[in-house]
């Protein structure tokens, strides 16, 4: 028996976005569990072809990359896109109105979008429907317009064995370890690093050791943040020294060995909530209620609780008091509640 065939378009996903649309993949696959499921990169590369490619074997079956599909006027006339390819479902995950007119020339039996309020759909939310800000949930109901029903995204599978035993190797059990991600794309997103440096010493009073999560955009502050702070641990510089990769999937098994962690708007801080680790978030001049991480626990603060959008106006003591009740309350949880309206 044939399987039924799924293609989801994106633009393209850098890490971050690919760490804020893993949910939608779970939930996709718990959806159309017999489906095959092909991802369209159509305008740029993506993270599922290459280094997230292990996190979404088995829930994709197909990537394809830069295909060159959705991008200008031209492709409207002539050859179809995917020629010679149909599927059952297509779900447009963006809402330009030219890339969805493009995307619904692939030959389909149901194509669902939320470009032009739903008005290339196939299926479309019931009156008085509002978007959420949310961008992964907005995802989630073009999934429930597909399948007719709201899917929760399962959690997710356990990492590889051997990507786990290399972060206890650079983490070894024992300690209380926190988690400090001081970067992000933009350098406007960050808190300043001497708060960052602040806190963690305020960490190691209480008797735990700050983990500083460093990309290779970071790398730079590795000596002043290891001069100031001899007691932290700096695992992703470590990992070379110890024959160890470093990349995503490392930085993700870290950060299932953390108590708790703190991190700016930005990947690095999308990767930890993946983890499931609890999580402070550092939020300034961009929308909070548009991308904040779905962490399982989260504590947001942001720079508007104190009077303006600038990093700089985040007191440690907030930061602080935030990750002390995650890390000495169970229930805490600050993370807004948005209540699909699809169904």
């Amino acid at each position: 028996m044939t399987r039924p065939a799924v293609l989801a378009y994106a633009g393209a996903e850098l890490i971050g976005d690919g760490f804020i649309k893993l949910p939608f993949l779970r939930a996709l696959r718990a959806a159309f569990p017999d489906a095959a499921i092909t991802w369209l990169a159509g305008k740029d590369r993506t993270v599922y072809a290459r280094e997230l490619q292990p996190l979404v074997a088995g829930l994709l079956d197909e990537v394809i990359e830069d295909a060159g599909i959705g991008i200008a006027a031209r492709e409207l006339i002539g050859r179809r896109p995917l020629a010679g390819r149909r599927f059952d479902l297509v779900i447009d995950t963006q809402s330009r109105v030219l890339t969805t007119l493009i995307v619904r020339r692939v030959r389909h039996r149901r194509f669902i979008s939320p470009a032009a309020h739903f008005l290339l759909s196939d299926r479309r939310p019931p009156r008085g429907y509002r978007k959420p800000p949310h961008l992964h949930y907005r995802l989630l109901d073009l999934i429930a317009l597909a399948a007719g029903r709201w899917v929760e995204p399962p959690a997710p599978a356990p990492l590889p064995a051997a990507i786990a035993a290399q972060a206890a190797r650079l983490l070894p059990d024992g300690p209380r370890y926190v988690g400090l991600a001081p970067g992000a794309g933009n350098r406007f997103k960050c808190w300043p690093l001497e708060r960052y440096i602040a806190l963690a010493g305020r960490q190691v009073a209480r008797g735990r050791v700050p983990v500083m999560i460093l990309g290779p955009a970071e790398a730079a502050w590795g000596a002043e943040l290891a001069a100031a702070l001899p007691a932290a641990r700096f695992p992703n510089q470590d990992a070379p020294a110890a024959g160890i990769a470093t990349g995503p999937l490392l930085t993700l098994a870290l950060a299932q060995r953390l108590a708790a962690a703190v991190a700016n708007d930005g990947g690095g801080g999308h990767i930890l909530a993946e983890s499931g680790v609890p999580l402070v978030s550092l939020w300034g001049p961009t929308a909070v209620d548009k991308a904040y991480p779905m962490a399982r626990r989260l504590k947001l603060v942001t720079a508007q609780q104190f009077g303006g959008d600038a990093m700089d106006l985040i007191p440690v003591e907030a930061v602080e008091a935030a990750l002390e009740t995650l890390l000495g309350d169970p229930r805490a949880d600050d993370k807004p509640v948005v209540m699909s309206q699809a169904l």
